[in-house]
């Protein structure tokens, strides 16, 4: 809707905030038989509060403006209404845009829509930088029901035409404000500019600052409002899972888990990664540290699963290394550690999973690895969250060394409380006649460590920390020292593993960071998640990629297109390599 037409302050409709009330089943809620049985099939048993509010408008066609805690369901909340309301006959242009701020959000809200509409034969892509867009041209071409995308590539395929908004009967926009926060709010305006006046707005907001209620007076239609508060924490009742993050460059991640593990001593933990393959060469190298880790994703047979499963409760597995579907629906008792071997992308992935430790008045530690560059998502987190999260320093090797001795003096400890010792007192005996008794206790204490794992890895894991500049995009910062670097270049530690490439293109050219990470991702085989820091200056711009990357990206680059300009690509000069 333009903003010619816009009231001036949009009509609300308020509803009841009470979870308890409302509809007690999806049945209640009118759904359909199909989206019915998939609910029931994915263990869905009644809606959350979000759902039970935002549905039956939804249903009915009214625009919604909804802000909620994190996790509580605001995906279904959106998705089962958009679902219901799918016609029969669809023609082959999108019916529904679902615009989210990450790649890896867009993926999660795609796959949750395919589940829910499987049995109806809903055709779902999700469209985000870093995927080939070859693949996003065929299936578009193909004909879609469903686009999930990021703000960026939405506004790419618009102007090459091949994402075409005429069908549209919906738009939800996600985590608005983590949009706004990300910069996307032009993109936002632009892709609204090509959608049909008459059409359903629904807008979903951990928050809302000024900048979302300005956006849903131009783009909603007397909007129903919904607010789920969060539930306050008890009186004198503090948190009990203990939240911490550590920063460390991707390279040295697997090193920090077993530094951080080792440190941490769990009963049992769980680590979650983002992908199969990530889950697989994870707990291969874990098993290689010498931890007993167990895979878990969903690739695995049920038999595996259980067989899994079983180790790791009868205690001769320590170690889980799973995704999110996988780990769906597990609860082990003697689970003591959550770890995040990558920040996650949306905050309500986070609760979920930090939520599997600390039940039932246990406590629990929640560990996240954070790359210097996912600075952000962690402060959303934290926002969306309400809870703080402690940001410390990977152990050092003079720490490992000095927990270790404290397991062997608690061991030592133990057994002189507890056990039988007279057996071996002959042996003392005979010894401190040829050697002084302190020196038989050091002999004992040395045995004693290295037989419960005293050897110390020597592994030197950089310390590295978060750095924000003026626009609020994260930068490394070397361990304390100044990790500063204007437009004149000065110079700067670089990262481990790390090589810092010089584009000759920057903002001057419109450039902005997703354009580049969408020009690296989409013609190499390097993720966005291994990109470093990115730093944009008015005639060029400087990247930080994997040094084995390097050379792939130079010659890719130079022989593409960003944002149709030719840009000299090299390795920047103070990285001292060959140009």
């Amino acid at each position: 809707m333009s903003s010619d037409n816009a009231p001036a302050a949009p009509p609300v409709d308020p509803t009841p905030n009470d979870p308890d009330d409302g509809p007690g089943t999806f049945a209640d809620l009118g759904l359909r038989t199909e989206l019915l049985e998939a609910l029931t099939a994915l263990g869905y048993e009644e809606p959350t509060a979000i759902q039970r509010e935002a549905i039956p408008p939804l249903l009915a066609g009214r625009d919604l403006l909804g802000q909620a805690a994190t996790g509580t369901g605001k995906t279904a909340a959106f998705a089962l209404p958009l679902l219901q309301r799918m016609p029969a006959d669809r023609s082959g242009d999108p019916l529904a845009l679902i615009l989210v701020p990450t790649r890896e959000l867009a993926v999660q809200v795609s796959e949750a829509i395919h589940r829910y509409g499987r049995d109806l034969g809903i055709r779902v892509l999700p469209i985000y930088g870093g995927q080939p867009i070859a693949r996003q041209l065929r299936v578009l071409d193909g004909g879609v029901d469903v686009v999930v995308a990021t703000p960026g590539r939405a506004l790419d395929h618009i102007a090459r035409g091949t994402l075409r908004l005429g069908q549209l009967g919906t738009v939800v926009l996600d985590e608005a404000d983590e949009m706004l926060d990300m910069g996307f709010a032009e993109d936002i305006e632009a892709i609204l500019q090509h959608v049909p006046e008459q059409r359903q707005t629904v807008l979903f907001s951990a928050t809302m600052p000024s900048r979302i209620d300005g956006l849903a007076r131009q783009h909603l239609r007397e909007p129903v409002r919904i607010e789920i508060a969060r539930q306050p924490t008890p009186s004198g009742a503090g948190p009990l899972v203990r939240q911490i993050a550590y920063v460390v460059a991707r390279a040295h991640k697997a090193a920090a888990l077993g530094r951080v593990l080792d440190v941490e001593s769990p009963t049992a933990a769980i680590v979650f990664c983002r992908s199969r393959e990530e889950v697989d060469r994870l707990t291969e190298t874990m098993n290689g540290r010498g931890y007993r880790a167990e895979a878990l994703h969903g690739g695995m047979t049920q038999e595996q699963r259980d067989r899994v499963m079983g180790r790791l409760r009868a205690g001769t597995a320590d170690l889980l290394v799973a995704t999110d579907v996988a780990a769906r629906g597990l609860d082990i008792e003697q689970l003591t550690h959550v770890v995040n071997y990558d920040v996650p992308s949306a905050p309500e992935s986070y609760v979920h999973r930090i939520g599997r430790v600390g039940r039932a008045g246990r406590q629990g530690v929640a560990i996240t690895l954070a790359e210097p560059r996912e600075h952000r998502m962690l402060k959303t987190i934290e926002r969306t969250t309400g809870q703080r999260i402690s940001i410390d320093k990977v152990p050092t090797v003079a720490d490992l060394r000095t927990r270790r001795l404290e397991m062997t003096r608690a061991a030592l400890h133990e057994s002189l409380l507890e056990d039988n010792l007279d057996p071996y007192r002959v042996i003392v005996e005979t010894l401190t006649d040829e050697f002084d008794v302190m020196e038989v206790a050091l002999a004992a204490v040395k045995l004693a460590h290295e037989t419960t794992g005293g050897s110390v890895d020597e592994e030197d894991i950089p310390q590295i920390g978060f750095r924000v500049e003026r626009d609020g995009r994260p930068r490394r910062d070397g361990g304390g020292r100044d990790g500063g670097r204007d437009d004149r270049r000065g110079g700067r530690p670089r990262p481990g593993g790390m090589t810092c490439l010089f584009i000759g293109v920057g903002r001057r050219a419109g450039i902005r960071p997703q354009d580049l990470v969408g020009a690296i991702t989409g013609e190499t085989r390097v993720s966005g998640r291994e990109i470093g820091a990115i730093e944009i200056a008015d005639r060029f711009s400087l990247v930080e990629v994997p040094n084995a990357a390097a050379a792939e990206v130079i010659a890719k680059l130079r022989q593409s297109t960003i944002k149709g300009r030719r840009a000299t690509v090299r390795r920047d000069r103070e990285d001292g390599r060959d140009q």
